[in-house]
C-alpha cells in the first residue's frame, strides 16, 4: 500500500528507550516506571525472577536483558512506548537496532560504578543517531563515589548534562550556558518554560539528569514528570511510513515484524510493499499487536508514533523502511569473533543452515555463512555469553544440540595511501572498463562510495550500476582475504560499448578494478580493540601492568579509587579474550575486568597473523585482480601488474602523495620527559615568568638519563631499593595525591627520597614499572637518587629481585616494600626487607633530625 493516509495527531505517541551498561539497574527502573504509572499492581524484581519485561527464561536465570521488549506507559496527554534494551556488551547490536525508532532515550548510570566504558559506547551511539537523552543515576542508596563526583563525570560526557534535582536558580544558570537565546532570556530575568527546555533537549543541547534509587522508587516520580514535560513531541507526515527494527516469533511460531509507524497510520489488512534480493513484494498486515511485556492486545489501527508487531509479513527485515520511510543506515557495532558450528553426528548440515538462517532473520549480525569446499557453517558473535544463549535457542526451538569450535578473530583490511585500480572485462561480445580511486578513510568510517565521472563520459545508469556492485557485498582484501573497510572508493571514469556491454560486464570490471587497486596499494591488517577498565587490589598492580604490557595494551598510569587501583586503556581483543579467568586467580576474586569494543586498528602482530592465515591472493580465483582484453576475436588475460599498459582509457586522476596518518590507539607519553625542544621552551617560560635563577625545581633538561642496560650504580656500602608504586599506594598522603595526579605523587616521592638520601648517605634506587609499550627502559639520575623505569613487560618486582641478587653479594642491601611474595624472595637473596610502614617511620625520623639540625644551626648563628 503505502499511499493510505491517517489522521494521527502529532505528538500523541512517544517512543522512549532505556539503555545502560550491565548491572546499572535498567530493568529495575523500567519496573519502577511502570509501577508508578499505575501499569503494574505488584513491583517485580530481577533477582526474584518476576520482572515484568524479563519475559524470557534465560533472562530470568541470568538476571540480564537479552532481547529488547516494550511496554505501554500512559502519561496523561501522551502515550509512551517504553523499550527496554540489553545492557550486556554481547547484545549491544540488539540495543543498537532499537535506536532507529526512539524519540528519546533514558541512559541509566549506576551510582556505584559511575560512567563506564560501555556507557561511553552507548553515548556515542546516541550521538550518532541524534537521539535526545535523559539521564538517571541509579543506586544512589548504595556506597559510591558521591553525587559531586558523579556529576563531574557526567559533565565529561557533555557540558549540557544538567542536574534537574538542583535548586531552580542553579538549574536556570546552567540552562543559560547552553544557548545564546536562553542566556539573553536569563539576563532579562525570564525563567525557562517547558517548551524552551524541550526544544533544547530536542536539539541535544541539554541532557536532563535525575538521581535516585529505582529499587526504592526514589526519584522515579521526578523522572516520569520530566518525561511528560520535557520529552520532545515529534511531528509526523500524513503519508504512511514505517521503520522495521526487529523480527521475532511468538510461542506458536508465528513470525512477528516489530515496527514503528513514522507517518499516516497502519490498519489491519493494509497491503505493505517492499523490496529484497528476490525483487519487489506485496503482503497484507494480518494482525496488529500492541505488546506490553509478554502479553498483547490486538488493534485495528496504529497511528504515527505507535509501535506494534505485525503478523502475515514474511519478507521484512530489521532496518527496512516501508512507505516513505528510507532504510536505516548500516549498524555501527559489528561482531568481532567468528565461530564454526559443530553439528551432532549424522545431522544434515543444510537443515541446520536453514535453522540458523531463521535466527539470522531475528539477529542479522550473526552473518551465517556456508563454506562449500569445507562443508562448514560459520557465524559471527560478540562474545561468550551470546554464544551460550545461541546454543540454548537452537536447543529449545529446534531441538538441535550444536556446539561451537574455538572462536577466531574477525580481522579487517585497509590501505595506507591512495591507489588507482583499473578493471577491464572484454571477452568476445562483452565490454566494460572501470577506473577507481581508492583512498584510506578515517577509522570506523567503513566503505564510502562516490563518483567523479562525467555523464558525458559514462551514462548515469552505468555509474549507478558500478556503485551498486561496490555496495552489494563485502570485498576481501589481499593480505589475508579479510573484508576491506575504512576505504573511500571513487569512480573516476569508465567505458561501455553501445552494442556489446551487459550489466554483468560492469560487475566483472568493477570487482577487478577494486582488486587491482588493492594489489597496487600498501595494505594494512586491522584487528578489533577493546577499551578496558581493570580494577585491582594494590598488591596486584605490578602483575596487572606486566600482563597488559605482554598483551600489547596501551594504558594510563594506575588511578586510585578507594582501596582499589584502576587501569584503563585499549587492548587487542585477541590478547585479552580469556584474561578474566587469570584475573580471578591471581586476585583471589577481588579483581574486575570490563571491556567495551573500541573499533578496528592496525594489527599489533601482523606478520605472525598473516603467517598463520597463509592467504595467497594469486590463488584466490574467486576474486581475480587480472583483466580480460580482446585481440583478433579472442579474449586473453592480462596480469594485474600489466593492466595499466593495456587500458583503453586515460585515468583522469592519479593519487597524490599524502602524509601517512596512523590510526593506532594513542599511547600516552610520560609527562616527565618531553623532547629537547619542549624542555628548552619550558625553561624559557620559567625565565620569562620568574626571572633568571628564580626557580628551584629542576627542569627535565637538568635531569640526566641513561639506557637501562647492565645494573651499574655508584659505589656505596649500603643500597636501598624502593618499590615505587607499592610505597606510593601504602602511604595515605601519597595515595590521596595519586588519586588526583599520579605524576605529582610520583614527583613527591622522589623529593622525599632525595631528602632521605642526603641525610642517610646510602645509595637510593627508586623503581617504577614502565607504562608505555614503546618504553625501552632507562635510569634517571634525579638529584642524588637513581630512578629506574623498567623495560617493557618487566615489573618493579622482577627488577628488584635481579638487583638484590646482584648487589647483595658483597654489600648491605635493603628493600622497601610491603609485597609479601617479594619480601620472601628478597630474604632468600640475603637482602633485608623494610615494610612500607617501617620505612615511613624512618623517613619521618630522618626529617625530624634534619629539622633539629637546622634549628640548632639557626640558634648557633643567632648567638
Amino acid at each position: 500500500m503505502g499511499e493510505r493516509t491517517g489522521g494521527a495527531t502529532a505528538g500523541q505517541h512517544i517512543c522512549a528507550g532505556l539503555l545502560a551498561h550491565v548491572d546499572a539497574g535498567k530493568t529495575t527502573l523500567s519496573e519502577a516506571l511502570l509501577y508508578k504509572a499505575g501499569c503494574l499492581r505488584k513491583l517485580g524484581r530481577v533477582d526474584h525472577r518476576d520482572a515484568f519485561l524479563d519475559t524470557d527464561e534465560a533472562e530470568r536465570e541470568r538476571g540480564i536483558t537479552i532481547f529488547s521488549k516494550q511496554a505501554l506507559l500512559p502519561l496523561q496527554d501522551v502515550q509512551v512506548t517504553l523499550v527496554d534494551t540489553p545492557g550486556h556488551v554481547d547484545f549491544s547490536a540488539e540495543a543498537e537496532r532499537t535506536l532507529q525508532i526512539l524519540d528519546v532515550a533514558v541512559l541509566v548510570i549506576s551510582g556505584t560504578d559511575g560512567v563506564q566504558g560501555h556507557t561511553r559506547t552507548l553515548w556515542n551511539l546516541l550521538k550518532e543517531y541524534d537521539i535526545p537523552v535523559f539521564l538517571f543515576v541509579n543506586k544512589m542508596d548504595l556506597p559510591g563515589p558521591g553525587r559531586k563526583a558523579l556529576a563531574d563525570s557526567l559533565k565529561q560526557l557533555d557540558a549540557g548534562c544538567i542536574d534537574f534535582t538542583a535548586p531552580d536558580a542553579q538549574r536556570e544558570e546552567e540552562l543559560a550556558m547552553c544557548s545564546e537565546q536562553r542566556m539573553e532570556a536569563y539576563l532579562e530575568g525570564r525563567a525557562a518554560t517547558d517548551e524552551e527546555i524541550a526544544a533544547l533537549v530536542r536539539s541535544r543541547k541539554v541532557f536532563p539528569c535525575w538521581y535516585g534509587s529505582a529499587l526504592k522508587l526514589d526519584g522515579v516520580d521526578a523522572l516520569l514528570e520530566g518525561l511528560r514535560r520535557f520529552a520532545p513531541r515529534p511531528e509526523y507526515p500524513h503519508t504512511f511510513g514505517a521503520s522495521v527494527y526487529k523480527i521475532a516469533r511468538d510461542p506458536q511460531g508465528a513470525r512477528l515484524t516489530f515496527l514503528k509507524v513514522t507517518g499516516g497510520a497502519l490498519h489491519v489488512r493494509d497491503t505493505l510493499c517492499g523490496e529484497d534480493e528476490q525483487g519487489q513484494w506485496q503482503e497484507k498486515a494480518a494482525q496488529l499487536r500492541l505488546y506490553s511485556g509478554a502479553g498483547f492486545t490486538a488493534a485495528d489501527e496504529v497511528p504515527a508514533g505507535g509501535v506494534c508487531a505485525v503478523t502475515g509479513l514474511t519478507r521484512t527485515r530489521p532496518g527496512q523502511g516501508l512507505g516513505h520511510q528510507p532504510d536505516a543506515a548500516a549498524p555501527v557495532l559489528q561482531p568481532v569473533l567468528n565461530y564454526q558450528v559443530l553439528l551432532p553426528d549424522g545431522f544434515d548440515a543444510h537443515t541446520a543452515l536453514q535453522m540458523l538462517r531463521q535466527l539470522q532473520e531475528e539477529d542479522p549480525q550473526l552473518h551465517v555463512t556456508w563454506n562449500e569446499p569445507l562443508r562448514q557453517i560459520h557465524l559471527q558473535l560478540m562474545g561468550q555469553v551470546q554464544l551460550e544463549i545461541l546454543q540454548r535457542r537452537l536447543r529449545e526451538r529446534f531441538g538441535l544440540e550444536a556446539s561451537f569450535g574455538p572462536g577466531s578473530i574477525l580481522y579487517r583490511e585497509t590501505i595506507k595511501a591512495p591507489s588507482v585500480g583499473v578493471g577491464h572485462f572484454e571477452p568476445l561480445r562483452h565490454y566494460a572498463e572501470v577506473h577507481l580511486l581508492l583512498e584510506p578513510g578515517a577509522p570506523g568510517s567503513g566503505i564510502q562510495l562516490d563518483s567523479r565521472c562525467s555523464e558525458d563520459v559514462l551514462d548515469r545508469n552505468w555509474q549507478r550500476l558500478i556503485l551498486s556492485h561496490l555496495a552489494e557485498c563485502e570485498h576481501p582484501g589481499v593480505l589475508a582475504g579479510m573484508p576491506v573497510t575504512d576505504l573511500r572508493i571513487t569512480l573516476l571514469t569508465g567505458k561501455a560499448h553501445l552494442k556489446h556491454t551487459e550489466g554483468g560486464d560492469f560487475r566483472q570490471a568493477t570487482f577487478r578494478a577494486l582488486r587491482q587497486g588493492l594489489r597496487k596499494a600498501e595494505s594494512v591488517l586491522l584487528e578489533p580493540y577493546y577499551t578496558f577498565r581493570l580494577e585491582l587490589p594494590p598488591d596486584a598492580v605490578g602483575r596487572g601492568m606486566a600482563d597488559l604490557q605482554r598483551m600489547s595494551a596501551s594504558f594510563a598510569p594506575p588511578r586510585q579509587e578507594g582501596e582499589t587501583a584502576v587501569l584503563e586503556g585499549t587492548v587487542p581483543v585477541a590478547e585479552i579474550q580469556d584474561y578474566a579467568r587469570q584475573l580471578a586467580g591471581y586476585t583471589h576474586g577481588h579483581g574486575r575486568l570490563q571491556c567495551t569494543l573500541k573499533g578496528y586498528f592496525p594489527c599489533h602482530d601482523q606478520p605472525q597473523v598473516l603467517g598463520r592465515i597463509g592467504y595467497d591472493p594469486d590463488a584466490d580465483t574467486d576474486h581475480p585482480a587480472d583483466s580480460v582484453f580482446c585481440s583478433h576475436g579472442a579474449g586473453f588475460v592480462v596480469k594485474w601488474n600489466e593492466v595499466d599498459k593495456y587500458q583503453h582509457l586515460v585515468t583522469p586522476l592519479r593519487p597524490s602523495a599524502q602524509p601517512e596518518q596512523s590510526s593506532a590507539p594513542v599511547r600516552r607519553a610520560s609527562a616527565a620527559r618531553g623532547s629537547a625542544e619542549e624542555e628548552k621552551e619550558l625553561e624559557e617560560i620559567f625565565r620569562r615568568t620568574y626571572g633568571e635563577g628564580k626557580w628551584t625545581t629542576p627542569l627535565p633538561s637538568q635531569v640526566t638519563t641513561r639506557p637501562l642496560g647492565a645494573m651499574v650504580f655508584e659505589a656505596a656500602d649500603e643500597y636501598l631499593l624502593v618499590d615505587g608504586y607499592n610505597i606510593l599506594f601504602a602511604w595515605d598522603d601519597l595515595k590521596e595525591l595519586a588519586r588526583q595526579n599520579l605524576d605529582a605523587a610520583r614527583q613527591s616521592l622522589m623529593d622525599i627520597l632525595s631528602n632521605y638520601q642526603g641525610f642517610r648517605q646510602c645509595a637510593v634506587i627508586l623503581v617504577f614499572d614502565a607504562y608505555k609499550v614503546h618504553h625501552t627502559g632507562e635510569v634517571m639520575r634525579y638529584h642524588n637518587i637513581d630512578v629506574v623505569y623498567t623495560k617493557e613487560a618487566e615489573t618493579a618486582d622482577m627488577y628488584i629481585e635481579q638487583a638484590t641478587y646482584k648487589l647483595s653479594k658483597n654489600r648491605r642491601v635493603r628493600v622497601a616494600t610491603s609485597d609479601g611474595m617479594e619480601q620472601l624472595i628478597i630474604l632468600g637473596h640475603g637482602a633485608l626487607r623494610v615494610s612500607a610502614r617501617t620505612f615511613r617511620q624512618e623517613v619521618e625520623q630522618a626529617n625530624s633530625e634534619i629539622a633539629a639540625i637546622i634549628q640548632r644551626h639557626n640558634s648557633a648563628n643567632k648567638w
